[in-house]
């Protein structure tokens, strides 16, 4: 980075964090406010906020939610220390601080807003914070295949970078017309969010992208081409001069072909309905069943897998198939049982161990079951098998595994024993000089652990910021920049208003802070807000969670989707 560069990163953002940190100060003070913000705090808030969010004008109400967010974490983390407790936060410690937590999230929000118009006036008078290079206006074709996170991010970044490059075409190539946003895809699962309102259309958010609803079929790197099959069996070719493959993964059933016929999937808008719609009409027929061993049969849900997405699911289901008992006079809630089987000896092996512990207490509590160092061996209409026993059971739901999307297997470019590409630091695909692959479908090696990345959001998003530079760098003749990324942490919710949260320190190595409980549901409902792509969808979703404060979960079969 050049030395004007660093100046305008390391002078002009904590500057202007800081003044907008002063307005909100004076702002409180006269108005009179008896918000406990000191200044002191709320000015290391500036200063680590102005170096490590870049504004995105205009978009204020993304910005506003991202400080009011902030303010959640500091109060969330400081809560523990405040307590001087083993990160168990009761009822009326909650309350008491409860004060504090809209202090924050009120000056997160005021600080964000101002931030983002000083930002504005900064960048009009000064100019440009970023310098983009100027690239040849040659024709040049960029060809996205995925539409998931790491696809769209690239596409936007790209969108942004080649401004100067008239002449570049961005192509994104998606089987579906929509980003689905997954962290939330277990709300509309338990029916705490409507699903539309979790996914946002690609032509709406890519300005200058070119999207095409088809199937990559094939890619041929030396004609420079994919094959695409749309809607209809339509087949068609596009030409393209550089590649991006984030086609993402598919469920692993592990050759167990009766589990894959009997279970229910659970990666898409689709499959969450489905399951939503089934738990309901489970409940349904129960209601009207008289053998209270078949009425237990039809009300026990089995969820495969002990993962992020299984323990979400699980605690979901649990929540609205006893949030909506109500309903069913016929049915006693012992009849509800939510069983999640995993095959190790802890659930959540993303989290520490003592993470884990309380989620499983406390799913327990709430009465989901739980089968540990066990395995699905096989299923039928009515019962689930496993190395320890059969279930009768009348639903299962997989979570347990994914693969490779099946495109990769009819590359020829370089794969791991898994099936994903092998990429270089710089996310190009080994033996290649125009296609790079990022997000499940590369075998992506973190520079801090010598793991590879785990498939989640985060670092889709940041590979995908690594990818758009690196392409612009291959354009303009410049060497490209390896990738680098740590950590931010995790979240998961385990049932309402019940969560667990692992956030690193930055600068601190491998330090982090865990808390658990309501603070941390908060912190995740706030990260995860402020993460959906646009405003209009931040805000429906926050209706929805307003609204299942006060009214009891909708029991309408939306759709009969088989």
């Amino acid at each position: 980075m050049e030395q004007s560069q660093l100046a305008r990163w390391f002078i002009r953002r904590p500057l202007v964090g800081l003044s907008a940190s002063l307005l909100v100060s004076i702002i409180l003070h006269v108005s009179g406010s008896r918000l406990s913000i000191s200044f002191l705090s709320a000015s290391l808030l500036a200063v680590v906020y102005s170096l490590l969010v870049r504004p995105r004008p205009p978009a204020y109400i993304g910005n506003a939610m991202i400080g009011g967010t902030i303010g959640i974490v500091i109060w969330a983390v400081s809560l523990p220390l405040t307590a001087g407790r083993n990160h168990t936060l009761d009822a009326g410690f909650m309350r008491d601080n409860f004060g504090s937590l809209i202090g924050w999230v009120f000056f997160g929000l005021l600080f964000a807003f101002f931030l983002q118009v000083f930002h504005r006036i900064i960048l009009h008078i000064l100019g440009g914070e970023v310098e983009v290079p100027k690239v040849t206006t040659t024709p040049l074709r960029i060809v996205i295949l995925g539409g998931g996170f790491a696809g769209m991010r690239t596409a936007e970044r790209l969108e942004g970078l080649l401004k100067k490059a008239p002449g570049a075409t961005v192509t994104l190539v998606s089987e579906t017309n929509s980003l689905l946003f997954t962290p939330m895809l277990a709300e509309v699962a338990g029916g705490s969010l409507e699903p539309s309102h979790i996914g946002t259309p690609l032509r709406g958010s890519l300005k200058r992208t070119v999207v095409v609803r088809a199937r990559a079929t094939a890619v041929d790197d030396t004609l420079r081409e994919v094959s695409l099959m749309a809607a209809g069996g339509v087949s068609q070719v596009v030409k393209y001069d550089y590649l991006v493959i984030s086609v993402g993964s598919v469920s692993n059933f592990l050759g167990l072909k009766q589990v894959q016929e009997e279970a229910f999937n659970f990666r898409t808008l689709v499959d969450a309905v489905r399951i939503r719609n089934h738990v309901i009409q489970k409940l349904e027929l129960a209601d009207k069943e008289t053998d209270r061993e078949i009425r237990r049969q039809m009300l026990r849900f089995v969820v495969a897998g002990g993962g992020f997405a299984g323990v979400e699911l699980a605690g979901s289901l649990n929540d609205l198939a006893r949030g909506i008992l109500r309903n069913y006079p016929g049915i006693d809630s012992s009849d509800v049982e939510v069983v999640l089987v995993h095959s190790r000896d802890r659930i959540l092996p993303e989290l520490t161990e003592s993470l884990a512990k309380y989620a499983l207490e406390r799913m327990m509590q709430r009465g989901v079951v739980f089968r540990l160092n066990t395995r699905v061996k096989d299923a039928s209409a009515s019962t689930v098998i496993l190395e320890s026993g059969a279930l009768q059971a009348e639903t299962l739901i997989w979570t347990a595994g994914s693969a490779p999307h099946p495109l990769l297997a009819s590359l020829v470019f370089a794969k791991d024993k898994r099936g994903c590409l092998l990429v270089e630091k710089t996310l190009a695909v080994q033996g290649t000089q125009s296609v790079w692959a990022l997000g499940d479908c590369a075998a992506v090696e973190d520079p801090y652990s010598g793991k590879l990345c785990p498939p989640t959001a985060q670092f889709a998003l940041r590979e995908a910021d690594t990818v758009a530079r690196n392409i612009l760098a291959t354009i303009s003749g410049k060497p490209q920049s390896p990738f680098y990324f740590k950590s931010l942490g995790a979240l998961c919710v385990v049932g309402h208003q019940t969560a667990c949260a692992e956030l690193t320190i930055p600068f601190s190595g491998s330090r982090s802070v865990k808390f658990s409980g309501l603070a941390a549901w908060l912190l995740w409902r706030g990260i995860y807000l402020t993460k959906l792509p646009s405003a209009e969808r931040k805000i429906r979703v926050l209706l929805d969670w307003t609204l299942e404060l006060f009214f009891p979960r909708d029991i309408v079969q939306t759709i009969d989707v088989r």
